[in-house]
């Protein structure tokens, strides 16, 4: 009988390289460019204590696992099932792990402080999508946190990031995926925007923020003619949204 995800062997297998032009060093310079806006981005959401238990989910290349040990985070693992993506995050942290995501939150219940899943749901069947987050509120520690990103389906471009990748299955808008984490249990639900750092990073990034919010502007006026009402404040092409286990 034809395995319905079969096609996953064959593109996860050196996915890296031939979906993500990765090469065979990790690109330090490339991260440290970046972690300017994803520290802006996940501003208020990281734990204060730098001991906390981090468990970043299909963390690919490694670039958040060296955004977090250059935040002083030691304590960090990484799953990934590819295996030329764990061979370059192993240059970042010793400590990742070659497994599906899956098996691992449901192997390793009550364990985490903080779980971040940086455009991975959107790989997942519906099924599947379920059972990850309920794995992900099993895998957390009580009062932990849980971070996802993902192409919008709000925005203008969102639909360039969901086709852009034959391996995405789903796609979501802020209302959704936030009615699917608050079914599994999870509160205190904030979304954000994953657009420019309006200070911090580079006058370039600034100068970009001011532009985005008018152009954010537009796109509520757009909105509110066609529909009456201003709907969504999040446009970017992907999102952020976290979640405590209560």
């Amino acid at each position: 009988m034809f395995k319905k995800t079969a096609y996953r062997d064959r593109l996860y297998s050196n996915y890296g390289h031939d979906f993500q032009d990765a090469g065979e060093t990790f690109d330090r310079e490339g991260a440290l460019l970046r972690s300017r806006a994803i520290a802006y981005h996940l501003r208020g959401w990281m734990s204060e204590r730098k001991d906390a238990r981090i468990l970043d989910l299909a963390c690919g290349s490694g670039s958040l696992l060296f955004v977090l040990s250059e935040q002083g985070y030691r304590d960090l693992t990484g799953v990934d099932i590819s295996p030329d993506q764990v061979a370059l995050a192993r240059q970042v942290t010793p400590n990742v792990r070659q497994e599906s995501v899956l098996d691992h939150l449901e192997n390793n219940p009550n364990s985490y402080d903080l779980i971040t899943g940086y455009d991975i749901i959107e790989h997942f069947d519906k099924n599947e999508v379920l059972r990850f987050l309920d794995g992900c509120f099993s895998a957390l520690q009580s009062g932990g946190r849980l971070i996802l990103q993902t192409p919008n389906g709000d925005s203008p471009w969102g639909n360039s990031l969901r086709y852009g990748d034959f391996t995405h299955e789903v796609c979501f808008n802020p209302n959704s995926l936030t009615r699917l984490l608050r079914l599994v249990g999870f509160g205190n639900l904030e979304v954000r925007e994953a657009g420019p750092a309006p200070w911090g990073n580079s006058l370039v990034s600034t100068a970009r923020y001011l532009i985005w919010q008018l152009i954010r502007a537009g796109l509520r006026i757009w909105n509110l003619a066609e529909t009456g009402s201003s709907g969504t404040s999040v446009w970017t092409r992907v999102f952020l949204i976290s979640g405590t286990k209560k």
